[in-house]
């Protein structure tokens, strides 16, 4: 018995397949135009900005200079729902007089952050990051929604650059007889943040890192000049701090090359 096959048509794979690839890449350009909805509460309606101020004058007082009092929402339908785009609709809560439950709290859940910082949930599923996923952390944290820049590297303030990391990672702050100057430019010069594939989340696990800065141009074979010296032979040891070397890398009171 012979099975008879299906008429072979390459004309139809080949529109089937384009047609496959115009999906994708419609896909592609809309999702470069991301979508996104307040955060739900059962039952809950909204009922503007104006409401929150009546009892939260604290807080709406002081939102006009932060980072995301410049967002905008185009059409009628997003008017007056400054604070309800991030704490969901108010009606429960402003008939309750307040109280957990009836309002979204972001300081409880990172869920009310990642509706629009969508990159970050993917950066914190990674092997080394903050404990945030875990509750052990929240956003707010390490963010100011309410006022101000929201990422402090973002400023110009030298004194704020680190001041997030260093409400946690106060011995790293020193100060220190012989400071790392990278500190200067902030944390997030070698740390990522909010998650990384190195230990320490590094934005680099090996040699590469301190290279960024202290890079120099080699001029002959087999010598890799680093601060004027060969290091051909040391960067076989390990990095360049876990080799003996530079261990100190936030800053030293003995050493002004960082070595303990």
């Amino acid at each position: 018995m012979r099975l008879k096959l299906p008429h072979w048509n390459p004309s139809k794979i080949i529109f089937g397949g384009a047609a496959a690839w115009g999906l994708f890449l419609v896909g592609c350009v809309m999702a470069d135009r991301t979508m996104v909805a307040p955060p739900q509460v059962a039952g809950a309606t909204f009922v503007g900005s104006k409401k929150c101020a009546d009892c939260h004058e604290d807080f709406t007082n002081q939102f006009h200079d932060a980072t995301h009092a410049k967002l905008t929402a185009a059409g009628s339908n997003g008017q007056e729902i400054g604070c309800e785009s991030c704490h969901g609709p108010a009606s429960l809560h402003v008939k309750a007089g307040g109280g957990a439950g009836t309002i979204v709290n972001p300081g409880a859940s990172p869920e009310a952050c990642f509706q629009c910082h969508l990159d970050k949930r993917g950066e914190f599923s990674l092997a080394h990051t903050h404990p945030v996923l875990s509750g052990k952390m929240t956003c707010s944290d390490c963010h100011n929604p309410h006022t101000g820049e929201a990422v402090a590297e973002n400023t110009s303030n030298m004194a704020a650059l680190n001041s997030s990391c260093l409400k946690c990672h106060t011995s790293q702050g020193g100060p220190y007889v012989f400071e790392h100057e990278a500190s200067r430019e902030g944390c997030t010069v070698c740390h990522l943040p909010h998650g990384s594939m190195n230990a320490r989340m590094l934005k680099a696990r090996n040699q590469n890192l301190c290279l960024q800065c202290h890079f120099q141009e080699q001029t002959a074979p087999g010598v890799i000049l680093i601060g004027g010296r060969d290091h051909a032979s040391f960067l076989t040891r390990g990095t360049c701090w876990s080799g003996g070397c530079h261990e100190a890398v936030h800053g030293s009171h003995v050493s002004s090359s960082l070595r303990f």
